[in-house]
């Protein structure tokens, strides 16, 4: 095989996101997440499909594949589940067997498993009779989350903070990058957990772990952080240098199936909330105060690793990471220079990891720093071309018109302006939690009446959800009080104050989600209750095709935001195929449809006979 040819699949599954990512001589080429294809939300199975697309997009067999690495060491996991058990013993009992049989029946024996499903893809996508199955190897979950963290960024070397649930052992992580090397300092271990102690707030309110901490993160601005102090005095000691120990007496996720205990219910006078029921007061306080407390955690930890490290750059990664409020006052805070947060920064992200992992600690490849970073935007998932989408819609009978894009574009800021919601589906699919500009729903940010149709009648989530801003680059200053990028919406920033209104003193009384009343800036759709906005900038060299739309509708409007949110319904991971765009459009009230040039109307769609699974009622997470 060539040199100047050389393919590393990186893969992460069995535990949640699973995900699939392919580099090809050091350089990211495809990296997507199996969910999109199966259309189960956090998919956890082999990704049988985001492997397949990995290797089907470059015309190559696994055969071509220099060897793939798994993101993390399965047999410390295992190691870690039974001194944790022993420890606790005999409480935790069932859940100890249940995860027995999971482990004795699957993961115990990965490595078989993993190379019985990399056999059969080989089988399926190969007409050769005997190709080799690449040689399978192991990094750890951390090593993978701090290598997702600082390739990729435009820094040279950096200090680098990895913070989530739990990986084998560590929790929370420190790192140093220089050029091609990471070398680790120190970590902090399980079941010490920042990320387990967000979730178990998560879970106490009433939201599904490992997926609705980001819930719990928008609700915490309707509250107030009444509960700082009883979380610090109990629940959590908190050194100086940001390391902590928590108090495991106050939880339940090291040895039972839920997260939290009687004693911790009784510390707040309360039992968790039931999923769906009314939200109050109460965990509109307790998402503000675990907020706080996270929030001082991360600041502390940076200023510790900057006078430790003596770094001007700092990389990020894990799901804290993606606690976009905590990384706004963290970027506040001036503690680096510079930071730069991994998009992907859960565990899909860390498929790329252990990829990149390869590349620099196996074949010891020098690395090439690309000053924007080398995630294209996080571009990098399935890509469809006009001629592939035409010929769905006519398969359809769905009436559409196909426009040129300086056309479509002048077209869709009349749309946008008039209020209309659209479903915008353009080039390559991305990587990561967030929708950027491929698979998004947009609409008018001015329009006072914009939150509450996205959230109600598009979206079918709950009303005190906020919506997101993309901004073009060069204007994010006359809209937010930010000067840097923000491209991967993993940063809050408050509104700017000449966009924002005076309100009365009878609406500063208001409370809860009665605030989602009151008018509060220029952009009433995007502005949360704090005056704040979790903002996306987009440039010309990423998304050449979203800017210009957004650049059309400041030319119309004078106005260079609009609201971006994610291309899906609750409960469903966002759009990856023109079907799945079509499907969802016809299950919502979206009114226009873009598919690459091709613009579909609602009201022109004649009622199409749909499948059975269209029918189906939202799963509510």
């Amino acid at each position: 095989m060539s040199s100047a040819n050389k393919f590393i699949l990186g893969i992460s599954c069995f535990y949640h996101d699973s995900a699939a990512a392919l580099i090809r001589d050091g350089e990211i080429v495809v990296a997507v997440q199996e969910e999109r294809f199966t259309r189960k939300k956090h998919d956890a199975g082999f990704p049988l499909n985001a492997v397949k697309y990995c290797i089907n997009s470059q015309n190559i067999d696994l055969g071509e594949i220099e060897f793939i690495v798994y993101y993390e060491k399965p047999l410390l996991t295992f190691e870690r589940l039974l001194e944790t058990y022993l420890g606790v013993a005999p409480r935790g009992g069932r859940s100890f067997i249940a995860a027995m049989q999971v482990w004795l029946k699957e993961k115990l024996f990965l490595k078989s498993e993993l190379k019985r499903q990399f056999k059969l893809i080989q089988e399926e996508v190969s007409t050769k009779k005997k190709v080799r199955i690449p040689e399978l190897l192991f990094s750890e979950h951390h090593f993978s989350h701090a290598s997702a963290a600082f390739y990729p960024s435009p820094f040279e070397e950096a200090a680098i903070l990895c913070m989530d649930g739990v990986g084998e052992w560590a929790t929370t992580s420190t790192w140093v990058g220089k050029s091609n090397k990471i070398e680790p300092i120190w970590e902090i271990s399980f079941p010490h957990s920042l990320g387990l102690l967000y979730s178990a707030f998560t879970f106490y309110c009433g939201f599904k772990v490992n997926s609705g901490e980001y819930k719990l993160m928008g609700l915490a601005p309707y509250g107030k952080p009444k509960y700082v102090k009883e979380i610090k005095e109990n629940l959590i000691h908190i050194k100086e240098d940001g390391t902590f120990r928590l108090d495991i007496s106050y939880f339940k996720y090291h040895r039972g199936f839920c997260m939290t205990t009687r004693k911790f219910h009784k510390l707040f006078g309360s039992p968790p909330r039931k999923r769906e029921t009314q939200l109050t007061q109460f965990q509109m306080d307790l998402a503000s105060s675990i907020q706080v407390v996270t929030e001082e955690i991360v600041i502390k930890l940076a200023k510790s690793l900057r006078q430790e490290t003596g770094q001007k750059n700092l990389c990020l990664a894990g799901g804290v990471a993606l606690n976009c409020v905590a990384n706004g006052k963290l970027l506040k805070e001036k503690i680096f220079e510079n930071i730069w947060i991994q998009p992907a920064s859960g565990d899909a992200g860390s498929a790329l990891g252990a990829a990149l992992i390869g590349w620099y600690e196996h074949f010891q490849k020098p690395r090439k720093v690309n000053p924007n970073d080398s995630m294209k935007g996080t571009y990098l998932g399935c890509d469809f071309s006009n001629e592939e989408i035409i010929s769905y819609l006519k398969n359809i009978n769905a009436p559409f018109k196909i426009l040129e894009d300086d056309l479509l574009f002048e077209e869709l800021a009349n749309l946008l302006n008039e209020g209309k919601v659209i479903g915008w589906f353009n080039g390559a699919m991305e990587f990561g939690p967030r929708a950027l500009g491929g698979r998004s729903i947009i609409g008018d940010p001015r329009n006072k009446k914009m939150q509450s149709i996205m959230n109600l009648k598009i979206k079918f989530r709950e009303s005190f959800r906020p919506f997101a801003p993309s901004v073009l680059e060069e204007d994010v200053s006359s809209q937010f009080e930010m000067d840097g990028k923000s491209p991967y919406m993993l940063l809050v920033a408050p509104i700017n104050k000449e966009l924002c209104m005076n309100i009365s003193d009878e609406q500063e009384k208001l409370f809860g989600i009665e605030k989602l009343k009151i008018i509060r800036s220029s952009l009433p759709a995007i502005t949360h209750v704090d005056y704040s906005a979790r903002v996306q900038t987009v440039n010309s060299y990423a998304n050449p095709r979203y800017y210009k739309l957004i650049n059309a509708f400041k030319r119309k409007t004078g106005c260079p935001t609009i609201i971006n949110t994610s291309f899906n319904v609750r409960g469903e991971p966002i759009v990856c195929t023109p079907k799945d765009a079509y499907q969802c459009f016809m299950r919502t009230e979206m009114d226009v449809l873009v598919l690459q040039n091709q613009i579909l109307f609602k009201t022109e769609q004649n009622n199409i006979d749909q499948d059975e699974t269209w029918k189906q009622e939202f799963e509510l997470d």
